[in-house]
């Protein structure tokens, strides 16, 4: 009998800089040993180096992405250095950050079989697979669909699925949760928990979101090319204060009673049915008087909105495929308001919200702009009421300055020189870009070019706003930088309308939510009160943050940890 290998990951000494890289190196004197069967968990703001360490590890670094390369990266038992990446393939599956490039083929099935016939596996055997990755990642029946037709949350499972297939020792998902629903990242979680207790596979799990990282059995913290902490996650996310510091987004309930209790680091608790427990303990209470004035002020935000600006009635839309997104849905969106618009991946989102601007037209029913229907208007016209920022700025971007790019759309409406000039100098002020005018957009980071696709569609000066997962693919303080610039708009008269698949977000910063499940409008209403349903936002795949679950058990539905503090007395 062959004795397994203990150690699935060793790695002495790495250090890593890109060979155009100007500042210091991406990673720098890394030491790490990942026993088999470990559940790993990386986080760290962008640019911490996780990625830089995803890629050393099926030697994609230094064998293709050239740079100063020093140390040993040794994956069972394998040195990275002497082996091509075709090789160490056999031994770690990686799923990358840019999930869409990894796919290719022209169904699922195919897309699926990719790997283990590359590796030769008996057609039988490859059958098996397909079948059973389908079934772990939830896409069966879908065998024969185009890849470019699913929803962004399937192609993800899929880009996982296709690296299940071929039975790595090792996988690394290099932040594989990105673009899916709540409880589609619990699945991912629950996928990798489940495959991790059915084998010895070892998994290496990039993530942003922190109560996900308590899935793990190992939490690792990066930050400029070094492992800060290594330890349990329930110990490392009780360091509040530290990972507020290195920008991730802490965890609410440890936050909490961080800031109104004495309790020590250890004796934080971390979920919401501990947070509860701890809140009784310490006789805590919440004032009702403060917790009143917060309704008062919110309904009066409320009685404040303006004219309907969007009315949808009955509306359905059925693809040329004979795919029935929408089923009815009746809403109207008025001046002022800050809608989200939650639902699974797949459920009609993006379907719906493309009718606002003419992108799509309505199978049966209507939808008004002001009053006017938008099948009796042009996209240019509604264009110039309603502006829509793509979840990926690089959809939008595409001239060779900030300032062309800024510039367009006034300059396509015969707007003068002079008045363009103040449009783009007043849409590059409203996102803190100004400076930039002769920047190539694509030489700035993710972050900076979704805001200059924001300023794009400023210079316009619509009325509404929409903005498709405006959040995704950036860390914790360029999220909340995001989400100020769009709330500050909102506050200078701009309607919005959002996309997103994160609660928080929600939660801190929109006015109203409107949750599709299979088409459908399930539930619609302010925040507050849509999210103290939690069972019923569970049926459509949805979950609220921590400190809305906590406070949701007392009768009171607080959403967010500064809320809550601010209402909170007494203690021992």
């Amino acid at each position: 009998m062959i004795e397994k290998k203990s150690r699935a990951v060793e790695i002495k000494d790495l250090k890593f800089k890109y060979k155009d890289q100007e500042k210091e190196s991406a990673l720098n004197n890394i030491n790490l040993n990942i026993d088999r069967g470990q559940f790993v968990v990386i986080m760290g703001p962008s640019g911490a180096g996780k990625s830089t360490l995803a890629n050393c590890l099926n030697g994609l670094i230094p064998h293709f992405k050239r740079g100063e390369f020093s140390g040993k990266v040794i994956v069972n038992e394998k040195d990275t250095s002497d082996n091509k990446v075709s090789i160490m393939a056999k031994e770690i599956g990686l799923v990358f950050q840019d999930f869409e490039a990894q796919l290719f083929s022209t169904n699922l099935e195919l897309e699926i079989a990719f790997g283990p016939e590359n590796f030769k596996f008996p057609r039988e055997k490859i059958k098996e697979r397909i079948k059973k990755v389908l079934k772990t990642v939830k896409l069966e029946g879908l065998e024969n669909r185009q890849p470019s037709t699913l929803s962004g949350g399937q192609k993800q499972r899929l880009a996982i699925g296709s690296v299940l297939s071929f039975e790595p020792d090792i996988i690394c998902m290099d932040e594989p949760t990105t673009d899916l629903d709540p409880l589609g990242k619990l699945g991912i979680f629950n996928i990798a928990e489940e495959l991790h207790e059915q084998s010895d596979l070892t998994l290496i799990i990039i993530e942003h979101e922190t109560e996900e990282a308590l899935n793990g059995d190992r939490l690792l913290i990066m930050d400029e090319g070094e492992i800060l902490r290594d330890g349990k996650p329930e110990d490392v996310l009780k360091e509040v204060d530290f990972i507020d510091e290195i920008g991730i987004m802490s965890l609410q309930i440890p936050k909490y009673f961080s800031r109104i209790s004495n309790l020590s680091q250890d004796e934080l608790p971390l979920r919401p049915e501990e947070g509860l427990q701890t809140f009784n303990e310490l006789n805590l209470e919440i004032n009702e008087e403060k917790y009143n004035q917060i309704l008062e002020k919110e309904k009066q935000r409320s009685d404040s909105y303006g004219e309907k600006l969007i009315e949808v009635k009955n509306l359905h839309h059925t693809y040329s495929d004979g795919t029935e997104a929408l089923k009815g849905i009746d809403l109207d969106i008025r001046d002022g308001e800050f809608l989200a618009v939650l639902g699974h991946n797949g459920s009609g989102k993006t379907t719906l919200v493309k009718h606002f601007n003419a992108l799509l037209e309505p199978t049966e029913g209507s939808v008004k702009i002001s009053g006017k229907e938008t099948v009796d208007s042009s996209i240019f016209e509604i264009g110039k009421k309603i502006a829509y920022a793509f979840q990926n700025p690089d959809h939008q971007i595409f001239a060779d300055t900030v300032y062309e790019e800024v510039a367009f759309s006034p300059k396509i409406r015969g707007v003068s020189e002079e008045e363009i000039d103040l449009r783009v100098k007043e849409a590059l002020e409203s996102v803190d870009m100004l400076g930039y005018e002769e920047e190539d957009p694509f030489s700035l980071t993710k972050g900076e070019r979704q805001r200059i696709a924001v300023a794009s569609i400023l210079s316009a000066r619509p009325k509404v706003i929409i903005l498709d997962e405006p959040t995704t693919g950036l860390d914790y303080s360029e999220q909340k930088q995001m989400m100020d610039l769009i709330k500050k708009l909102n506050e200078q008269g701009h309607t919005i309308v959002m996309i997103t698949h994160t609660m928080w977000v929600v939660s801190e910063y929109a006015h109203r939510v409107a949750v599709i499940n299979e088409g459908k409008l399930s539930m619609y209403g302010g925040i507050r009160d849509v999210f103290k349903r939690e069972e019923e936002l569970m049926k459509s795949y949805l979950k609220t943050p921590h400190i809305v679950s906590m406070s949701n058990k007392m009768g009171k539905t607080f959403l967010s940890v500064e809320e809550m503090i601010s209402c909170t007395e007494g203690g021992r």
